[in-house]
């Protein structure tokens, strides 16, 4: 019997038999390269501060389920900058006009309906930090579909032996009367150019298919992702607490009792009063002589008022995730300070944005390997072309205020003109510093390009203008006319 399946069997975990009993071992660059490592993982961990143990992943993963379908703050966590990355909706583009239709057929496919799905794909991602997404490709056409993994599902992910940066294969829990499932996760390249013998080893037991794999709020050597929600899970919670704690109390306190006191009266008149009164209606009379007082009597529970309370809580967890309080619609701002309160959050999202663009141009790339693999329409050198690069084109993370800019842009043009005349700029440094300020509107100019297309437009205007100029200053068009009348024979009296 070999170590691994006496560790296996020591720990309760499944095996795979037929690997185990032939003792395939390779010897790969001085590592020794098991079948099945990639089912088990080492009895204390490699790093296990950087990991959650599996039971405390699940664990996460079903409360920040159950946070956001019932929390109304953790659901604006994660809902609030979704919104602003993917509310105008984003496309795949690229310059060659074939490519782009094969982009353009990918994200209408029925199945993949991109257009609808990416926003339910970057949720998981935020949500569960990690996001697996299987392909499959038609052998004849090249065209690609994707599916879903559950990261509930996901058992482990595989690391490349020599790189723990890198992530090889996906291990999915099996399903019920099945076996477990392993995935190559797609790189960005061949096998032989990206991988050590040891993970190509690896990587040859993976016959299950191939997927996507991203994960978020991870190290380079962990091997899952972590949620968005995960430093905030506690405090969600208490502040949901707090509020239910406060309406309780609110009810609490609109509990009112009547006291009636009734001087000199004896046992038995007591007794005889508290059967014959009944607390008052609304807008009733109520009669009694001076020997029967009525008071109402409110609880005073001593408790001032949680407002303050509420909103430190809410404050530490909108804090956490880079949020203004007023995007909650909460605290006092008014338009300047709250643009300037902004500048972090929309730091933060555009770095979220590039993260969905570097996964969309993944997707992209693959798509147009995949059709260029199966039908074979490029050139051989596709992949350096400028034409195939793939573009994912995002929407705006805030309106932009263009008349401001449009001022500013004025300014600066004036400014440059002055100081072109007066030789204290160059041309090439007045270009960039009015690139600057129209990418701020919005416009992208290369400097350098623009520049040149300028100074080639003037030349045009200047050689059209030399020749639509008179060439003769001294030419008299009266001269012409006199000497064509005095040609002319003479007319008949």
């Amino acid at each position: 019997m070999s170590l691994w399946t006496r560790i296996a069997e020591a720990m309760g975990l499944s095996t795979a038999p037929d690997a185990l009993q032939a003792g395939a071992f390779v010897e790969a660059a001085g590592a020794t390269i098991d079948a099945d490592d990639v089912y088990y993982r080492p009895l204390a961990g490699q790093h296990p501060q950087r990991d959650l143990s599996p039971i405390a992943q699940a664990r996460m993963q079903e409360l920040v389920w159950y946070l956001w379908d019932s929390n109304g703050l953790a659901n604006r966590l994660i809902e609030l900058p979704l919104a602003y990355l993917l509310a105008e909706g984003v496309r795949l583009a690229c310059d060659d006009k074939e490519a782009q239709g094969w982009l353009d057929t990918f994200w209408k496919d029925g199945v993949n309906r991109m257009d609808r799905k990416l926003k339910e794909y970057v949720r998981c991602l935020k949500l569960f930090g990690e996001l697996c997404l299987p392909v499959f490709v038609n052998e004849v056409s090249g065209r690609v579909r994707l599916g879903y993994i559950d990261p509930v599902t996901i058992d482990g992910i595989v690391k490349d032996p020599e790189n723990p940066a890198l992530e090889i294969g996906v291990i999915v829990r099996p399903k019920l009367g099945g076996k477990r499932r392993l995935y190559k996760i797609i790189l960005a390249g061949p096998d032989e150019e990206l991988l050590g013998v040891g993970a190509r080893r690896l990587r040859e037991g993976m016959q299950d298919g191939q997927c996507f794999y991203w994960r978020r709020n991870a190290l380079p050597n962990s091997g899952r992702g972590r949620s968005d929600l995960l430093p905030s899970i506690d405090h969600c919670d208490a502040y949901n607490e707090l509020l239910f704690g406060e309406v309780d109390r609110a009810k609490a306190l609109r509990q009112v009792i009547w006291d009636v006191t009734l001087k000199g009266a004896t046992k038995d008149e007591v007794v005889a009063r508290s059967r014959e009164i009944a607390s008052p209606k609304p807008l009733s009379i109520r009669v009694h002589n001076d020997s029967e007082e009525w008071d109402t009597i409110t609880p005073d529970m001593k408790a001032g008022d949680a407002s303050e309370t509420a909103r430190l809580i809410r404050g530490h967890v909108l804090g956490a995730r880079t949020i203004p309080e007023h995007w909650m619609g909460q605290g006092d701002v008014n338009r300047a300070s709250g643009e300037s309160m902004a500048e972090p959050t929309f730091k933060v999202l555009t770095d979220e944005q590039n993260e969905i663009q570097g996964i969309l141009v993944d997707l992209g790339q693959f798509v147009l390997r995949s059709r260029i693999e199966a039908i074979g329409l490029a050139p051989a050198d596709w992949e350096e072309d400028p034409t195939y690069q793939v573009r994912a084109e995002m929407p705006d993370l805030a309106s932009r205020d263009v008349a401001r800019f449009a001022q500013a842009l004025g300014s600066v043009a004036a400014a440059c003109v002055t100081m072109l005349d007066q030789g204290l700029l160059t041309e090439e440094t007045v270009m960039r510093m009015i690139a600057l300020v129209a990418a701020q509107m919005g416009l992208d100019i290369d400097p350098a390009d623009e520049l040149a297309k300028a100074r080639e437009q003037a030349a045009k205007r200047k050689g059209e203008d030399s020749f639509s100029s008179d060439p003769d200053p001294d030419f008299d068009a009266g001269d012409d006319i006199e000497e064509e009348e005095a040609k002319k024979p003479p007319q008949a009296a």
